[in-house]
This record gives structure tokens, C-alpha cells and sequence, in this order.
């Protein structure tokens, strides 16, 4: 839009058009963006220290970075695995689905706020996970500032730019937007 205000390098509550590379600690491809997609800096899309380590720089830079579990996606919280009852789920279900809290009839002491996955589905019964698929690993990141702008009064107030790929993290409090234009692990 030709109303938009391009800044010179990162600041506070801007968007960033990002591109990157997530790999684990043995150089393995989990992630991959290679569009650019839009964070709010200062907002809930992106982890803290994604946040911290783009203040100040500009347009084209490489961001190298290497997250230990605490500051990526948590710790993995046994916990967090449930088995429930097949009959409790929708006739269509596979690997991978998510669901937010686990259906009436289920364990009445799991979370309601957490989004479970589903790690394997079996004639009587269901696994699901609510930790994150990344729980628990250290990731390196390799992240390109293909854009920045600044942020809109709306996307202040929400706290996004959108996206949210970073959001259903240990804790699960966010919404998931599956809907983003790149493969991913789950």
C-alpha cells in the first residue's frame, strides 16, 4: 500500500516481513518459510528472543539465532498426554488434528485452554498431546528482514500482524493459525 511508512531498521511494535530456516541441533529442517510473511515486533507473534534479537537491525540482514527449549516451545510436560476414548471423537480423525481442550466424557482434570494434537488414533482409543511438537528441543533459526514497516493501529491493539506461528506454544493460551503459506512440522 502506498500508505504504509517503511522504517529503516526494527523498532518496538513495527512489522516485519520475515523469511527463514528453523533447524534442530543436529542441522535437520523443521521449519521452513520461504515467502515473506509479516510479525508484529512487540506483539504475540513471535518468541521473545526472536523479538529481542530484531531491534535495530535493517532490511536484508540474517538474524543467526539458537533457542534452548525454555525460550523457544517449553519444556516437554508428560503430563500433557492423555488417552481418551475414540468413541469421543468425530468419525473423520487422523494424525496431526488439533483440538482445544479434550471432548465432554474425557479426563475432567485436562486443561481447557490447551490445544491437543493427535499422535495416534487407535480402534478404542485416542493419544493426544498437548505440548507443542517442538517441545523440548533447542532450535537454530536463521532469519531474513525481507520488510519493515510500521505497525497500524489495529495490528497494536490486537497484538498481531496475523500470523501467530508461534503461538500455540507450551502454555496454549493462543489461538493456532494454521492458515499460513508455509510447511511446517505438524
Amino acid at each position: 500500500m502506498s500508505d504504509e511508512i517503511h522504517l529503516h531498521h526494527v523498532t518496538p511494535q513495527c512489522v516485519v516481513a520475515l523469511t527463514w530456516v528453523m533447524k534442530d541441533t543436529l542441522g535437520e529442517e523443521l521449519d521452513l518459510l520461504d515467502e515473506p510473511a509479516e510479525f508484529l515486533v512487540g506483539g504475540n507473534d513471535l518468541l521473545a528472543k526472536i523479538d529481542e534479537s530484531l531491534i535495530g537491525k535493517v532490511v536484508n540482514e540474517i538474524v543467526e539465532l539458537h533457542l534452548e527449549p525454555q525460550d523457544a516451545f517449553g519444556d516437554y510436560i508428560d503430563q500433557l498426554v492423555y488417552i481418551a476414548p475414540r468413541d469421543k471423537f468425530p468419525e473423520q480423525l487422523e494424525e496431526g488434528m488439533l483440538f482445544e481442550g479434550l471432548p465432554p466424557g474425557c479426563n475432567p482434570d485436562a486443561p481447557k485452554d490447551v490445544f491437543f494434537h493427535v499422535t495416534d488414533v487407535y480402534p478404542d482409543h485416542v493419544v493426544l498431546d498437548g505440548n507443542h511438537p517442538l517441545a523440548g528441543m533447542a532450535l537454530r533459526l536463521r532469519i531474513k528482514i525481507n520488510e519493515i514497516r510500521e505497525a497500524t493501529i489495529k495490528e497494536i491493539g490486537k497484538g498481531s500482524a496475523g500470523i501467530g506461528f508461534f503461538k500455540m506454544e507450551a502454555r496454549h493460551e493462543h489461538d493456532h493459525a494454521p492458515h499460513h503459506d508455509h510447511k511446517h512440522l505438524h
